[in-house]
């Protein structure tokens, strides 16, 4: 008897021809509006618990395909849609991590991270036990009662990826939020995550100019192009099965990895 093959899981994210522009008025031309193109006809799907990145050069979109995902920001052409409904504004089940913390100064760290819960009504004790499993799960318990001026910007950032899973959010979108860290503190966080992320399984988009970051965290690469967006490649990273249980700075294939992404973005590939 032969088996009927398996069905593949629908998509947590569908992105069918999507397109942006903005208008902007040239003084060169005399003040003519022109039209310009952030986004063209961007197609692209995403498996539930994938971790993503986009990778591109500054201008080409990222940004701008993360905050339409959310909810944040409209657009111009085609379809775009989480679990089967369209985007029409922001969800409470897809939560985003901004490179600045934006954590509230006169509150304390676990009433940072119960602020959500909070919004929605509910009640004080449950909210508070979230709070707590998730800064466990960051390593921020002892510091429950600090205030965001007394932490380092490493952990500051923590309390934010913490406050952002308080709703066991479907997606989580993640706008270079190790970017405005040093080196040293970048990298620890880039390992810490991954293992908060293989614990809570959300799905990530994660856009990043970094070739490094992007092979160290993601199952998947969405490769732009320069203005106007494009996704010119879909790398599926060589290193995915290597990121929780190794070095994968120390692969072997690292460094042909990020020589062959390297190209890819200057347009120089073979």
């Amino acid at each position: 008897m032969t088996s009927a093959p398996a069905v593949a899981p629908a998509p947590i994210l569908e992105i069918e021809r999507l397109s942006k522009f903005y208008s902007s008025r040239d003084r060169r031309a005399g003040g003519k509006a022109q039209r310009i193109t952030a986004l063209s006809s961007v197609s692209a799907s995403v498996a539930r618990g994938e971790l993503i990145s986009l990778l591109g050069p500054s201008g080409c979109g990222k940004t701008t395909l993360l905050r339409i995902a959310a909810g944040l920001t409209g657009w111009d052409e085609g379809t775009i849609a989480i679990a089967g409904a369209p985007v029409d504004g922001p969800r409470k089940d897809a939560c985003m991590v901004f490179q600045h913390f934006g954590l509230l100064p006169w509150r304390s760290v676990v009433a940072n991270v119960e602020f959500p819960l909070e919004l929605d009504g509910v009640e004080a004790a449950q909210r508070r036990d979230r709070a707590m499993e998730l800064l466990k799960l960051v390593g921020l318990e002892n510091h429950r009662d600090h205030f965001p001026h007394e932490l380092s910007g490493g952990m500051q950032q923590r309390v934010g990826i913490a406050r952002a899973l308080m709703r066991k959010p479907l997606m989580l979108f993640m706008d270079e939020p190790f970017g405005a860290l040093d080196a040293q503190t970048r990298e620890r966080l880039q390992d810490d995550f991954l293992k908060i992320w293989s614990k809570v399984g959300t799905t990530v988009l994660f856009v990043t100019h970094s070739i490094d970051e992007a092979l160290v965290l993601s199952d998947r690469i969405f490769v732009f192009t320069p203005s106007p967006g494009r996704i010119k490649r879909v790398v599926q990273s060589p290193l995915a099965g290597e990121r929780l249980g190794g070095d994968v700075r120390a692969h072997p294939a690292y460094g042909s990895s990020r020589n062959e992404l390297r190209h890819m973005l200057s347009g120089t590939e073979q």
